[in-house]
């Protein structure tokens, strides 16, 4: 049962969108005003995964998929933003666990789904079985006049997106006008949130300067496994909740490591965001509580 809950105002931003997270049986959005469209953003669902940090773990994807089928409306369309499975050094495996995870959300109701690789997907055979089993790993596409472009910075193991890659951005970039509206879907931050926890892009200093000129950019991102929302410049990028466990708050402590399962609240700090467009302008933020 998808039950509401009120949602928190957290900012009022530049653009034109409204944001909010949920997990199986927590949420409901709102909705109310002339929206363009709306899509659902889920992250970091670790497919494969077993361990403390999630006892749960072969369920709690379902879980989201029976949950954004309840939503009372369904999105335009859906996107994964990175590390859908769990990082295994046997190829064979990998893509058993790839087929697993395909084989799941073809469940969902909505099925124009857009993917995206983390590393533990791509970083150690260069994104190879992502591409056999859900296409590139880089892309762009148009939905009602907002131009969406998948960045792929986790394939190179040294976490940088590329000299190559870049300036095919730069070329998507170029076909659209500088104030359109540009989402850019990635799976690292592309700021050095806390590089010493691998929260960086080794490059996104020059994927940022690309993205400058253009007025009207939001960047989506995961691989943190927290909601996080920081601003470079004119541009905000909004982190995604994980599907498998929460992470530390960035630099809060020495090492990386899950937060504690709370078997009272299993649940507790995962989640899956909505998007959606709205007329008129500008954005609002809206995270709801799980």
């Amino acid at each position: 049962m998808i039950t509401r809950r009120d949602f928190l105002q957290l900012a009022a931003l530049g653009g034109g969108a409204v944001f909010a997270s949920g997990l199986a049986g927590c949420a409901q959005t709102a909705r109310g005003g002339n929206a363009d469209f709306y899509f659902v953003q889920l992250s970091d669902t670790h497919w494969g995964f077993k361990g403390a940090a999630n006892p749960d773990a072969a369920v709690t994807l379902p879980k989201a998929v029976a949950a954004v089928n309840a939503l009372p409306v369904q999105p335009d369309f859906i996107v994964f933003t990175g590390d859908l499975t769990h990082t295994t050094d046997d190829q064979d495996e990998r893509r058993r666990r790839m087929r697993e995870f395909r084989q799941i959300v073809a469940d969902l109701k909505v099925k124009q789904h857009y993917y995206l690789p983390g590393e533990h997907d791509a970083s150690l055979d260069h994104g190879a079985a992502f591409i056999e089993l859900f296409g590139p790993t880089h892309y762009s596409f148009a939905h009602r006049g907002v131009h969406f472009i998948a960045v792929d910075n986790v394939s190179d193991p040294g976490a940088s997106v590329g000299d190559e890659q870049i300036a095919w951005l730069q070329g998507e970039l170029a076909k659209v006008p500088t104030g359109a509206p540009i989402v850019i879907l990635t799976h690292r931050p592309l700021f050095d949130l806390a590089p010493k926890w691998d929260w960086a892009t080794r490059d996104g200093e020059k994927v940022m300067a690309a993205l400058l000129p253009y007025q009207n950019v939001t960047i989506f991102y995961g691989h943190i496994h927290q909601e996080h929302h920081h601003q470079t410049a004119h541009i905000q990028h909004h982190a995604s909740k994980s599907l498998i466990f929460p992470l530390p708050a960035p630099g809060s402590q020495d090492k990386r490591v899950p937060l504690p399962w709370d078997a009272e609240h299993p649940y507790r700090g995962l989640g899956f965001r909505e998007v959606r467009t709205a007329q008129p302008l500008p954005f609002t933020l809206n995270e709801l509580t799980v």
